[in-house]
């Protein structure tokens, strides 16, 4: 997917083409103004101190894109943005969308070098950085060239634009611009499991067609209130949850990270009917002190993704927050992301599953060759939908090889039931090969879950001279529980095959893991690799 800019009037376009195209756009920015037109006088969105009707969010954004026009951005110029979630992350998530300008969120936990790597990667020729990221932005500034523009939200040193000045900009109309729904409207990197992140191209046509499936699978409404505390740099919480709110004109309420206490106090005070986390952030929320003292009751809808719930906490949050109806998502950032989903009829009679295609997808299983393999046996997971990337950024190998045989490749292994509910086996890359035997480590996750003290687990496989990879297993012990390596040892035993059992188990204060919640296997093996 190669990155020149998208001109605003291809040469020989007709002016009834322009015309015809502005008036059929669904633009990402669109959204926002249609449902300000709705909703004017509604609450929109909550950040901090500050709190916006659909009218005032409408007018921010404007004024907002004036000012980035004003700094010297043009359509489909790249803006980088490092940062913790704020209101101003938000805003500008439709600012940039309004002005053509390819927003390129970054992972505010990636080092200055890593994000160098993206700021020359994606050519992008401006950066806003939250005040307290400006050392890292600083020191990635300094090995990129390019980036002329320079912005922060925060307090702003000599030399760096304060965001609150372009906010500040006196035009709050709508910017006029020809603008294609196929044009690149994002990249967002994937979260580095490989050794570099690649830049999956994201486009309007493809986010809005995703939001519609997570709206009708989703079950989400107008009516919804809910909390943001996920990184917006990720496209879950972004794609699946704010926006499509935003589409629908539900209220919002950001928050800067996952910290459970102030997750519970945000549920109570603000009335949340909605929360999408990942396991592990659901799993924080059942062991903090104050979970059943806080009133929750407003809490209605509860999603979660990222990674499998594990089946013995599913029941848990089933028996303790038995008014909140569950969903889970999944998918991945090349399909904007969500693919499938299990609703909350089917959470307890497919636990564990990924449920089954959304509305715009076609999901199969396919073997080595690219064809789908019958019901029941393992194969990689594929997709075909208009909600998946046009490719990666600058990576026409890397964009060909995801999109063999006219499928896109997901590089998740899975299997589809008799009912054509789909389970997620492993990453091609985690399954752990042990004595000629295959061995799914969500498997022996599974089964470690069911031992009573266990609070998280993480199964991998580490380089053996004899059985080729080793399962290994590190366990986090729930507050007030002692865990052993024996007992562990001992419960897997009743459970499981022996090639399937751990040949070493850790127990942890913690599990490492990124900002949206995910695991980092890859740091677990790092540390446990030579054992």
């Amino acid at each position: 997917m190669h990155g020149s800019a998208v001109p605003a009037v291809p040469s020989g376009v007709t002016a009834l083409a322009t015309d015809r195209r502005r008036a059929r756009r669904q633009q990402l920015g669109d959204l926002l103004h249609r449902s300000a037109a709705r909703f004017p006088d509604k609450l929109a969105l909550v950040g901090g101190e500050e709190r916006f009707t659909y009218a005032e969010l409408d007018a921010v954004v404007n004024r907002l894109a004036h000012g980035l026009a004003g700094a010297g951005l043009q359509q489909g110029e790249r803006l980088a943005l490092l940062a913790r979630n704020s209101w101003q992350v938000a805003a500008l998530t439709f600012a940039t969308a309004r002005l053509g300008v390819v927003l390129v969120p970054v992972n505010f936990m990636l080092t200055a070098p890593e994000v160098a790597f993206i700021l020359e990667h994606s050519g992008a020729v401006g950066l806003v950085v939250e005040d307290a990221l400006l050392p890292v932005g600083e020191q990635a500034l300094a090995a990129v060239d390019r980036v002329r523009v320079r912005a922060v939200i925060g307090q702003a040193p000599e030399g760096w634009t304060d965001v609150a000045d372009w906010v500040a900009h006196p035009d709050a109309t709508e910017p006029d611009l020809d603008l294609d729904d196929d044009a690149p409207l994002q990249l967002m990197y994937t979260s580095g499991t490989e050794s570099r992140p690649k830049g999956v191209v994201m486009t309007s046509r493809m986010l809005v067609a995703q939001y519609v499936s997570c709206i009708v699978d989703g079950g989400m409404e107008t009516d919804d209130v809910e909390v943001h505390s996920l990184p917006l740099y990720h496209c879950a919480q972004l794609h699946c949850f704010l926006v499509p709110d935003v589409y629908l004109g539900a209220t919002s309420i950001v928050l800067p990270g996952a910290d459970p206490a102030a997750l519970l106090a945000t549920i109570a005070r603000e009335r949340v009917t909605k929360l999408f986390a990942p396991p592990t952030v659901w799993i924080s929320l059942l062991r903090h002190p104050d979970f059943d003292t806080t009133d929750l009751s407003s809490l209605r809808k509860g999603y979660y993704g990222a990674s499998a719930m594990p089946v013995a906490v599913l029941h848990e949050m089933l028996e303790r927050l038995p008014q909140v109806r569950l969903w889970n998502f999944y998918g991945q950032t090349e399909m904007a992301p969500v693919a499938t989903i299990l609703g909350p009829d089917e959470q307890l009679s497919h636990a564990g599953s990924a449920g089954r295609a959304v509305l715009n997808v076609e999901t199969v299983v396919v073997d080595d060759d690219g064809v789908e393999v019958p019901r029941g046996e393992v194969g990689e997971i594929v997709h075909r939908s208009p909600h998946a990337t046009p490719g990666y950024w600058e990576d026409d190998a890397k964009t060909a090889e995801a999109f063999a045989h006219g499928w896109f490749h997901s590089g998740d292994l899975g299997v589809v039931s008799e009912s054509g509910h789909l389970a997620v086996v492993d990453r091609k890359k985690d399954m752990i090969k042990t004595g000629g035997e295959n061995v799914a480590s969500r498997e022996v996750e599974e089964a470690v879950y069911q031992l009573d003290g266990v609070a998280e687990v993480a199964v991998f496989g580490v380089p053996h001279p004899v059985w080729i990879e080793a399962v290994t297993a590190v366990v986090v012990a729930k507050p007030g529980t002692t865990l052993t390596e024996e007992a562990v040892l001992a419960h897997c035993r009743g459970l499981l095959a022996g090639y399937k059992t751990p040949k070493r188990v850790v127990v942890a204060d913690a599990l490492p893991k990124n900002p949206s919640g995910k695991i980092l296997k890859r740091e677990l093996r790092a540390t446990y690799g030579d054992a």
